[in-house]
């Protein structure tokens, strides 16, 4: 399980590397339809001048008009081949471009739609002009952690104030209808560390497929229980950004008045420690002891939040609880502050 963990978090930042350095489908297809633009109106041009030059020779009487017509015609002829020839690579250039996207090795980041001409590249009329349709975030959230029982707050065990949580990760925030900003979809990935510090000197023991609490028999300065995740949140959220009308066209921006969103997440267990510190004999030591601790290894719940611009209130409850067995099902419940940076 531990290597499969090691893994997946490879492949997280893999793929974030990957979309960040990515070239998006727009920019690439407006790029291949202004080179075919090009091609056309430079082997046009060339044409020209080569037609120019046979009325030159027709008027000053070196060929007839018979020779003058089947010479513009050959030319003509080569042109339209070589136009086909260089076209035809653009084209084959689209093609691989479109598969990519069907592949999802490129992202969607525009309701833009261009139409590949050999003319001209042209826009659907129906398509809406201006933002990105799909556009990415980093996300980085902090606060306080603890765990419920009953619907009731454990704070008797678990330090109120020096328990927290940290989340930090990459989403994609899609708009769901063409033509009204207030539906988005909010998708990705993030690590999740939620830390959870016991009071009265107490530290967690594995007995059996119970984790229990205890008294310690050294005096301890702090005593930390942290659990990382590797989680994929998703949220509908609800952005009250008007949309902006400048020469004729709609531009649709985020993050730019109130929102909120609402959903929830699920993931795994990558990583379970505890974290002691204590003094003896006039010397600091800190003891980092790793293992599951019947943890769960599976994480799901519920999350919500709501903000202005780029910062929010952010809530999370896990609905599994945090040991697999214990016989007093704790569950996790964070709240803070969380920021979406474009």
């Amino acid at each position: 399980m531990k290597n499969f963990t090691i893994y997946l978090i490879l492949f997280f930042f893999l793929v974030v590397s990957k979309v960040i350095g990515q070239e998006t489908f727009e920019s690439e297809a407006k790029r291949i339809a202004n080179k075919i633009e090009k091609i056309t109106k430079e082997e046009k041009e060339a044409l020209k001048e080569e037609i120019e030059a046979i009325n030159v020779q027709l008027s000053e009487g070196k060929i007839t008009q018979e020779q003058a017509d089947k010479r513009k015609k050959e030319l003509a002829e080569a042109r339209a081949v070589i136009i086909e020839e260089k076209v035809t690579l653009a084209q084959n250039e689209l093609n691989d471009l479109v598969q990519k996207k069907v592949d999802g090795k490129i992202k969607e980041d525009s309701s833009k739609v261009y139409m590949i001409r050999w003319k001209s590249p042209k826009r659907d009329k129906d398509s809406i002009h201006g933002e990105k349709r799909t556009t990415s975030q980093f996300v980085f959230a902090m606060g306080l952690n603890n765990t419920m029982v009953d619907g009731k707050l454990q704070d008797s065990n678990y330090s109120f104030i020096g328990s927290h949580f940290y989340e930090w990760g990459f989403t994609y925030n899609s708009r769901l209808m063409k033509n009204d900003n207030l539906l988005h979809a909010k998708y990705g990935l993030s690590l999740m560390y939620n830390n959870i510090r016991p009071t009265n000197n107490r530290t967690f023991v594995v007995n059996g497929d119970q984790t229990n609490l205890e008294v310690n028999s050294i005096h301890l300065t702090e005593s930390r229980f942290r659990n990382v995740y590797l989680a994929v949140p998703v949220h509908l959220e609800f952005d009250f950004t008007r949309p902006i009308e400048k020469n004729g066209k709609t531009y649709f921006k985020t993050h730019k008045s109130f929102r909120f969103g609402v959903g929830g997440y699920a993931g795994i267990n990558v990583k379970s420690k505890q974290i002691l510190k204590f003094e003896e004999d006039d010397l600091k030591y800190k003891t980092r002891i790793k293992g599951d601790y019947n943890v769960n290894n599976f994480i799901y719940g519920l999350s919500s939040y709501i903000g202005y611009r780029d910062v929010s209130l952010y809530f999370k409850y896990d609905l599994n609880p945090l040991f697999q067995d214990n016989l007093v099902k704790e569950n996790n419940i964070s709240l803070g502050l969380r920021l979406d940076l474009n």
